[in-house]
Formats: C-alpha cells, structure tokens, sequence
C-alpha cells in the first residue's frame, strides 16, 4: 500500500507525463476528512484534460491502487480522479479559474470570518 506522499508522486508524474500545466498540490489535512492531499491541474482542451485524468488512473492501477471513482470524464472540463487520501481535479482553465480550488482550501478557520 502506497503512503500519501508516495500517491502524491505518481498522481504528479502521471500529470507531468501528459504535459500537465500549473500543478499545484494542497495539503488539506486537518480542513477536510475527504482526502489528505489535493492535486489540481489545468488541461489546454477538453481532450488533454481526459487524457491527464486517464493517465493518473492508469498510473494508479498499474500501482495497484484504482481510484475510488472518476467523475467529468464525459465533459472533459473538470476530471475529479479520486484516490482516496489523494483527490486529484485536472480542468480546463476556465473552469479551474471560475472555481479558484487553491484560494478555497488555502483558506485557515483564522482566515475565514462569519458575519452574523
């Protein structure tokens, strides 16, 4: 069994092997139960946004670790591929810029105000 760090790596590697572009990893531990880690990555088309997705589930597999699930793969503007402690989203530009995945869980309980 692969440890987060290790998972991490591939999930990076099969991106970066697809020309995957602004790679950018989210230690989310303590924010969230869902994962451990959150990889996000851009796709310059629809097409390349599967394939990055493809590629990290392959990767995965071949690691003996398949994913939990894959979603978006029919659209191919936002591939969320779930690895368990390692949640990989891999979108189109637009899309990555509309959601800002980074600025939300960057964000600290100091960071965050509640207006009552």
């Amino acid at each position: 069994m692969m440890n987060v760090d290790e998972l991490t790596q591939l999930a990076i590697d099969a991106l970066e092997d697809i020309k995957g572009q602004n790679l950018v990893t989210l230690d989310v531990r303590g924010q969230t139960d869902i994962a451990d880690v959150m990889i996000v990555a851009t796709g310059q088309s629809a097409r390349q946004v599967k394939a990055l997705a493809a590629n990290v589930t392959e990767q995965a597999k071949q690691a003996d670790v398949p994913p939990l699930s894959v979603e978006g793969e029919d659209e191919g503007a936002w591939v969320l591929v779930d690895l368990g402690d390692v949640l990989v989203h891999v979108m189109l530009e637009e899309v990555r810029d509309l959601y800002d995945l980074e600025s939300l869980w960057s964000l600290t309980p100091s960071d965050s105000t509640v207006s009552s």
